[in-house]
């Protein structure tokens, strides 16, 4: 029961056609419902009145004839007093159908002897209220009337009215007659009425409720139908139709949509074979630069041996060659390898591999490059120390990439490379305390060939790539490579490789934004890597 308002609620969000359905029926029945009032009401009030008119005409009729007989008579004594008054009352009984009545004489009159006594039927006792005597007493002549509660023979109360009116007996004085009607025949109608509004009522509104469906059913399928091709459309699947029947509204829907696919799939089938040429393209250049490359190789390796032979400018010319030479043969191997991205056609050849072995090699062999810009590296590795399944070659050109940025902008400040794990992730960060990037620059940071100082040339070598390798590497391990960064405080690289299927559990080890985002270095100091064979900070977890 307790669920049962939240899986309203849910299908209220989800179902058009338990909306549909629901509100139909909520007004329907709010419209039967004032309709009903009001039918109850107007029938209610004409059949009051009806009862009313008809009380108030016998009631006129019976005093009527009770004061005929009390006017004839010429009864002289106590006796004969009291059999005329008994004969007015049983006229009074027999015209107006009612035994339930009162006579009470008029307070203040003289006293008389002959007067008869009061009488008060069962039902009148404390009905009559002081306010329908006086106006009785202070109109003679007229009829009023007031609406009561009376008891009928089996114990029920049923609504009723009391007419009151006046008597003249003879030799005693003015008297109050009031006459007690019952209505039960009256309100057994209008409950019989009332009772079968609303079986029609209930009827009709489950009725309405049963059409509504059929309809909202007829017309929301189609709706249905274009929600699940849509789904599929999405998905990928791009030869899903909706199917077109008849030429209503509906089929306009349909054969728009099915246009509307049409194109599309076109539209996709011309990129994807577009794609697919410049993937092609691209692979086959990388191909066909690697011949001339390879000669110029070798003609570059000879004249960089014989360097020494040569003036002086022909040999920093021979050593621009074979730098750029260099450069461009890494260009090459870069610009491959993310045509077989591209092309969907990387594989990944795992085994159990240590990520804190891994960072330090990789630190270890940049120490030399680190060490000429200045920059102190530093491994921090309190956890992490557990295998991981992961293409080694992959992840270190990962943290390769990721020290080469960090040591090309780092401005020769301390770089930190942090390694951590718990049960359902492997974590590795990159932190340097250089230049920083604003947002905008470090939303764009994994572009291919993107810079975000196009003034600035590269000191490393860099082929514009690396990063947008790096992600490809992570994305290809099921990973994720983030970038928090400041201006003048800094940048961190953070690699979470997952150790559980469920992605949506997975919870990085290691921060993304680091503890002191202002700080200009480490807390404490860093040894310089290299000074002994292995110098790497390590905490047991």
């Amino acid at each position: 029961m307790r669920e049962a308002p939240r899986r309203l609620a849910s299908l209220w969000r989800r179902s058009l056609q338990f909306r549909t359905v629901a509100i139909t029926l909520g007004l329907s029945g709010l419209a039967i419902l004032m309709i009903g009032f009001t039918i109850s009401f107007t029938v209610a009030s004409n059949l009051f009145q009806t009862q009313l008119d008809q009380v108030l005409a016998s009631s006129s009729t019976a005093t009527t004839s009770a004061q005929a007989i009390l006017d004839s008579s010429d009864a002289a004594d106590r006796a004969a007093v009291q059999a005329v008054t008994n004969s007015a009352i049983a006229t009074v009984t027999g015209v107006s159908g009612s035994a339930d009545l009162a006579l009470f004489r008029e307070p203040g009159s003289e006293t008389i002897t002959l007067a008869p006594a009061d009488r008060l039927s069962r039902n009148l006792g404390g009905r009559i209220t002081p306010e329908l005597r006086e106006r009785v007493q202070e109109n003679p002549g007229k009829q009023f009337w007031q609406s009561i509660e009376m008891v009928n023979d089996d114990g029920e109360t049923v609504p009723g009215i009391v007419v009151g009116s006046d008597l003249v007996v003879p030799a005693a004085g003015r008297y109050e007659l009031y006459i007690g009607y019952d209505l039960a025949d009256a309100a057994q109608t209008l409950a019989l009425m009332q009772l079968t509004g609303v079986i029609g009522a209930i009827v009709l509104i489950a009725m309405l409720g049963v059409i509504t469906l059929v309809v909202v059913r007829w017309v929301i399928e189609p709706i249905r139908t274009a929600a699940a091709t849509s789904r599929r459309l999405a998905a990928g699947d791009l030869g899903v139709r909706m199917p077109s029947k008849g030429e209503d509204e509906l089929a306009t829907l349909a054969a728009s949509f099915n246009g509307m696919a049409d194109s599309l799939q076109a539209r996709i089938r011309e990129l994807a074979e577009l794609s697919v040429m410049q993937q092609r393209f691209v692979s086959d250049v990388s191909h066909e630069l690697r011949t001339p490359l390879t000669t110029i190789r070798l003609a570059g390796d000879v004249l960089y041996g014989q360097r020494e032979d040569f003036q002086p400018p022909t040999s920093r010319t021979v050593e621009l060659l074979r730098t750029q030479t260099d450069r461009f043969e890494t260009l090459l191997a870069d610009l491959l390898e993310i045509s077989r991205y591209d092309a969907g056609s990387v594989e990944l050849e795992t085994e159990p591999t240590n990520l804190v072995h891994l960072a330090g090699d990789a630190v270890e062999s940049m120490h030399e490059l680190a060490r000429e810009h200045g920059s102190e590296l530093r491994l921090d590795a309190p956890g992490g120390h557990l295998d991981a399944d992961v293409d080694p070659r992959r992840i270190r050109r990962i943290v390769r990439n990721l020290l080469g940025n960090a040591i090309e902008h780092g401005e020769g400040r301390p770089i930190v490379v942090s390694v951590d794990s718990n049960a359902t992730a492997i974590a590795l960060s990159v932190r340097d305390y250089g230049l920083g990037m604003s947002d905008e620059d470090a939303a764009r940071v994994f572009d291919r060939f993107w810079r975000a100082d196009p003034s600035r040339t590269r000191t490393i070598g860099g082929t514009g790539l690396g990063l947008a390798i790096a992600l490809e590497d992570a994305v290809a391990h099921r990973g994720a490579l983030e970038v928090w960064s400041r201006e003048g405080r800094g940048t961190v690289f953070r690699l979470t490789i997952p150790r559980i299927d469920d992605l949506a559990a997975v919870v990085s080890p290691l921060p993304l934004e680091p503890p002191d985002p202002d700080a200009t270095g480490p807390i404490a100091p860093a040894p310089l890597l290299g000074e002994a064979p292995a110098v790497v900070e390590v905490h047991d977890a």
